[in-house]
């Protein structure tokens, strides 16, 4: 593979991106999803072309993550049938940083012109609210483009807890106020600020137990050192599947097909507490409108093909699709949800 790269790199027009070198190097993932390295066209230095031919040359996604996460392995699950459509490479850069935010500024500051946008997550919408020195302005600095998938989050407690449903664990919160810990994949993440949401709701006092990544939070969970969780369903399914982890519900709209049994919040009595993590992608204001057309139309299509849906279907995502506009009401939705919330519970970024 390396003498493969070497000899690429001496062609004429040969770009190797980053993210493509890495992998060249053994992370692996994205030659596992069947993704290479791209050759621009002959058209990669040459000025931008009309809108009625976009593209004419690359088309970048920045995600503002690091390799291996939900906005990059869905990125580089797409570029191929992005590439196919449009004639053009597809490429994915990792641009991570400061939450998401070093990634997002780089598309914010782009040429609006098509050929660099942001493939981002609901960090994009939980950042603001916490940090008020972003060099952006989520809406003013982007054009929405298009919300791709988005996958479940559940809430969990140790088998230990004597609690089998979200109102048996309400009550038991209710009458031992501030004695229940929970666990988040850090402060100021999506699991904590969702975990805030619940409590908000549902008028309940629990500790929060913030850890640096998902491995050490689920580890003290299965261990009963917390007792609660808001988790992605697809990183603790295996944990409830052996009994080690208890489900109380999905935060999801509909009950999930991998747990039929398990209720959603709405169904346990709280219907406004539907959270989802999202996947999407934004384009720098400015961008015409026509480019934001295509884009959309050919993430759509890209995500009708069965190999796409079943590669989400392994990483617990389901597609979303819909126009612009719904990618714009999402983020007005969850830039005033976590507002709320973060004011409420006093959160502070680290």
């Amino acid at each position: 593979m390396a003498l493969r790269l070497r000899r690429l790199a001496r062609e004429p027009g040969a770009v190797l991106t980053r993210t493509t070198l890495a992998f060249g190097k053994g992370l692996g993932l994205g030659l596992a999803l069947g993704f290479g390295t791209a050759l621009a066209s002959g058209h990669a230095n040459a000025q931008d072309a009309p809108n009625s031919v976009w593209p004419a040359r690359t088309v970048q996604f920045i995600v503002p993550y690091t390799p291996g996460t939900g906005a990059d392995i869905l990125s580089r699950l797409l570029a191929p049938h992005l590439a196919q459509a449009w004639k053009v490479p597809v490429v994915t850069e990792n641009r991570a940083g400061a939450s998401g935010n070093l990634g997002a500024d780089v598309v914010a500051r782009a040429n609006p012109d098509g050929y660099t946008l942001l493939f981002t997550a609901t960090s994009f919408a939980t950042n603001p609210p916490l940090m008020t020195s972003l060099p952006f302005d989520p809406v003013k600095s982007f054009a929405p483009v298009a919300v791709v998938a988005a996958s479940s989050m559940a809430l969990l407690v140790n088998p230990g807890v004597n609690a089998r449903s979200v109102r048996e664990f309400v009550e038991l919160a209710r009458n031992t106020p501030g004695s229940m810990y929970y666990s988040s994949t850090g402060n100021g993440a999506p699991q904590h600020l969702t975990m805030e949401l619940i409590k908000l709701e549902a008028g309940i006092d629990l500790v929060h137990v913030p850890y640096k990544g998902s491995g050490g939070a689920i580890a003290d969970l299965v261990a009963g050192h917390v007792q609660a969780m808001v988790a992605s369903l697809q990183t603790i399914a295996p944990f409830v599947a052996n009994g080690r982890l208890r489900m109380l519900a999905v935060l999801s709209e509909r009950r999930q097909s991998a747990f039929p049994d398990v209720p959603t919040l709405a169904e346990a009595g709280y219907p406004g507490l539907v959270v989802d993590t999202w996947y999407a992608v934004f384009a720098p204001v400015g961008t015409p409108g026509l480019v934001i057309a295509r884009v959309n139309a050919a993430l759509a299509e890209a995500a009708t093909r069965p190999d796409v849906r079943a590669q989400m279907a392994r990483q617990g995502m389901a597609p979303v699709g819909g126009p612009p506009e719904r990618l714009a009401e999402t983020l007005r939705r969850d830039l005033a949800r976590w507002a709320r919330v973060i004011a409420a519970a006093h959160i502070k970024a680290d």
